[in-house]
């Protein structure tokens, strides 16, 4: 039987946290987005990529150095190039280092990482578990990382509107536009999640392989 009283208190206490890192971070964005120099910016990177490099381990049991020294590298290397690509080439955002763009897209970015490397790790150890051989399990894995954001670009536009559209068009935005914005963003979600979800399994499979 499902303990409403300890649910309550969970969903009291996530409630609680939520509200309280939204108002501490809307003060630090505020900070950020006034600075002017490159070093903040990347520092401020940094942190986000360890952030969700341990988040998104956290479905395993027992996670090892190797573990989170996988999920780092895989959200770091499929997360800075597309933002690099994304802030650089396509919006061409000057200074390269302004943070009222860089942070929010690298937010984004690395979200979407951390997300899909999170079920890959939770379900390639779930297959490994039961048995399957490593090349299905890893097979499964990776499918079962992108059905969110293969969820998102079929919804899309039909089930509902994200969230950077809606805003823009709340803002005044003409919906033409906000569409091109938000095509840039599904596209850029699509490209970290699946390049993080491979990079890591890879890598986990050299990690069993040396142990």
């Amino acid at each position: 039987m499902y303990n409403w009283r300890a649910g309550g208190g969970t969903a009291i206490y996530a409630t609680l946290r939520m509200l309280v890192q939204l108002l501490l971070v809307g003060y630090v964005l505020v900070y950020i987005f006034d600075t002017d120099h490159w070093g903040v910016v990347a520092g401020v990177l940094i942190v986000m990529l360890i952030a969700a490099s341990w988040i998104a381990v956290r479905t395993v049991k027992s996670p090892g150095p190797r573990t989170y020294l996988s999920a780092l590298i895989a959200v770091s290397v499929s997360g800075v190039p597309v933002l690099a690509l994304v802030t650089q080439a396509v919006i061409d955002v000057e200074p390269w280092f302004k943070p009222r763009y860089v942070v929010p897209l690298a937010g984004m970015i690395f979200s979407g990482s951390m997300t899909a490397i999170s079920i890959a790790a939770e379900r390639l150890a779930s297959e490994l578990g039961s048995g399957r051989s490593w090349i299905d399990s890893r097979r499964t894995a990776f499918d079962a990382a992108m059905i969110p954001v293969m969820n998102s670009l079929f919804a899309v536009g039909l089930v509902s509107l994200p969230g950077m559209m809606t805003g823009q068009v709340l803002s005044g935005v003409s919906p033409l536009i906000a569409a091109r914005y938000q095509i840039v963003v599904m596209t850029m979600l699509f490209g970290a999640a699946g390049i993080a979800a491979a990079i890591y399994l890879v890598l986990e499979k050299r990690n069993m392989q040396k142990w």
